[in-house]
């Protein structure tokens, strides 16, 4: 424990410890951690590489994946080379603007992505309930204009968290039990009442969910109502294979984010290990799983890669 002794000119820094009670395994638990991060990246900029070369993959389909795969590079960089940092070579030392600027990226980028698969939704929902119009309803232009109002929302959302975070008092306390600057886990080493705090969380959280939630939701069911309507067999399969890929990716965004927030919030018997490896999780799985997902399911894009992959 002596890398935490802090001295009054350390005021201005925070400890990031790793993973309590498994720092002997910190080694090993890099390597998944590691190899997961480089197919994130690898994947996330294949897929910016291949839609922004070919110009027949220009489309607000593809154009909404690609804004996918920034907000999937963006979440996963802005923690990883940190924590890979704890692990291999014990630098847990992080400043405090530092440690906001994380929280700020995490949050900002969690809303935008958030808003974006209900974009993705809304793509989804027009191309099978309105073709005729889709064209003109979600033109290029258009779909630039909802990529630039989901990353103003999310920065509203995103700036009164390290606001708030950087008002606080933190005393003597100013050990982090994680591998990065988690709002909560910044938020638990404080000395002051975080009522306000919590319940901004809480109802931001719950608003911003629940409502993307709700219109993803809606708009699945109405896609559900006309796919059941198709009286041709094959009509009816390509229909439901153009929604598969973003079923998954919308189940493999908002799965670990509900199960880590629920275990935070209400999980205290769980031992801590468990939260941060969740929530470590949440920040590695969907940028590493979301272009396989788009590879696999996605024909157009999938042999667009594969014309790609063997010219070089």
């Amino acid at each position: 424990m002596a890398d935490f002794n802090l001295t009054p000119s350390d005021m201005s820094t925070f400890i990031l410890t790793g993973i309590p009670g498994l720092e002997y395994a910190h080694i090993w638990i890099s390597l998944p951690f590691a190899t997961c991060y480089i197919m994130g990246l690898l994947g996330n900029f294949s897929v910016l590489f291949v839609v922004g070369k070919e110009q027949t993959l220009h489309q607000p389909m593809y154009l909404l994946l690609c804004m996918l795969a920034l907000t999937d590079i963006t979440v996963c960089t802005s923690v990883m080379p940190k924590a890979l940092g704890i692990f291999w070579y014990n630098l847990k030392v992080i400043t405090v603007s530092g440690c906001l600027t994380q929280i700020t990226f995490l949050s900002t980028v969690a809303a935008t992505q958030s808003a974006v698969l209900v974009a993705m939704a809304f793509d989804r929902y027009l191309a099978i309930c309105n073709p005729l119009r889709y064209a003109t309803i979600l033109t290029n232009a258009r779909i630039a204009k909802l990529g630039l109002l989901s990353l103003i929302r999310g920065i509203v959302y995103a700036l009164p968290v390290p606001l708030m975070l950087s008002r606080l008092p933190f005393c003597d306390n100013r050990i982090i039990l994680h591998t990065f600057c988690e709002t909560m886990a910044v938020a638990k080493i404080s000395c002051g009442d975080l009522t306000f705090f919590r319940l901004y969380g809480l109802v931001m959280g719950l608003v911003l969910t629940g409502l993307d939630l709700t219109l993803i939701v809606l708009s699945y069911c109405l896609i559900i109502r006309v796919i059941l309507s198709i009286s041709s067999k094959k009509a009816h399969k390509k229909a439901l294979n153009t929604c598969t890929a973003h079923l998954c990716v919308m189940l493999m965004s908002y799965t670990p984010y509900i199960f880590s927030s629920l275990t935070l919030r209400f999980g205290q018997g769980i031992a801590p290990y468990v939260h941060i490896i969740l929530a470590n999780i949440n920040v590695l799985a969907p940028p590493m799983l979301n272009p396989i997902i788009y590879g696999v399911k996605t024909q157009e894009l999938r042999d667009k890669m594969r014309r790609n992959i063997c010219r070089m």
